[in-house]
């Protein structure tokens, strides 16, 4: 049986995020050490280190408004609403269990109440409270280099936490660091994603193309 799983806005999201965050590796890990170079000559346009940061501010922005735009799916989107179900499955221990057991082929897929089972629910609102800590360090050191316009709107607001994080160069270590953490996620959920699509044979992976799967 075939069934609606994934809203098209949901989708969307997801595969924008995605190349956002592939981008945002790319553009990231040139700025912090530049791999490439072009050929040095008398005019000044040669701007390579420019146009990289410059990718790695549009996909920031995009990034920022897919994580604004996927809470807003998760709370109010009654297409969405199935993810906002999977808190149920988080709370049932018995839930927890068998699914784990799935994991270590000692037992089959349990039934679920959402789309995520309890473990990827868990690892996703995770991965969230590091999207928004890698915008956070991210805003943090754009308003260091850009001084008007929206930079000079959020400067107020986003000093206060440069201070507690320890200055900018701290900021830019924990954004590293959260980079690293990002990375290791998309990894370990590519993996899992495969997994289940593998062993359940339901076109779970599939549902995040479709936007369905079958039970």
């Amino acid at each position: 049986m075939k069934e609606y799983e994934f809203s098209i806005g949901l989708r969307l999201a997801h595969w924008i995020r995605a190349f956002c965050i592939l981008a945002l590796c790319i553009s990231g890990f040139y700025i912090a050490s530049v791999f490439v170079s072009p050929e040095v000559n008398a005019e000044p346009t040669n701007f390579l280190q420019a146009k990289f940061r410059l990718a790695h501010n549009i996909a920031g922005f995009i990034l920022l408004a897919c994580f604004i735009f996927k809470i807003y799916l998760f709370f109010i989107d009654k297409r969405s609403k199935k993810e906002l179900s999977s808190i149920k499955d988080v709370c049932n221990l018995k839930t927890w269990i068998e699914q784990i057991k799935f994991y270590l082929f000692l037992g089959k897929h349990p039934h679920l109440n959402g789309v995520y089972n309890p473990l990827q629910f868990v690892t996703y609102f995770v991965f969230y409270i590091l999207i928004a800590f890698l915008l956070l360090t991210g805003f943090i050191m754009y308003i260091n280099v850009y001084h008007e316009g929206f930079a000079a709107f959020i400067t107020p607001v986003l000093k206060p936490f440069e201070e507690m994080m320890g200055g900018l160069a701290m900021v830019r270590i924990i954004h590293h660091i959260l980079t690293w953490c990002i990375i290791i996620f998309v990894c370990v959920h590519i993996y899992m994603a495969t997994f289940n699509a593998v062993k359940s044979k339901d076109g779970s992976m599939d549902a995040i193309f479709s936007g369905y799967k079958y039970k």
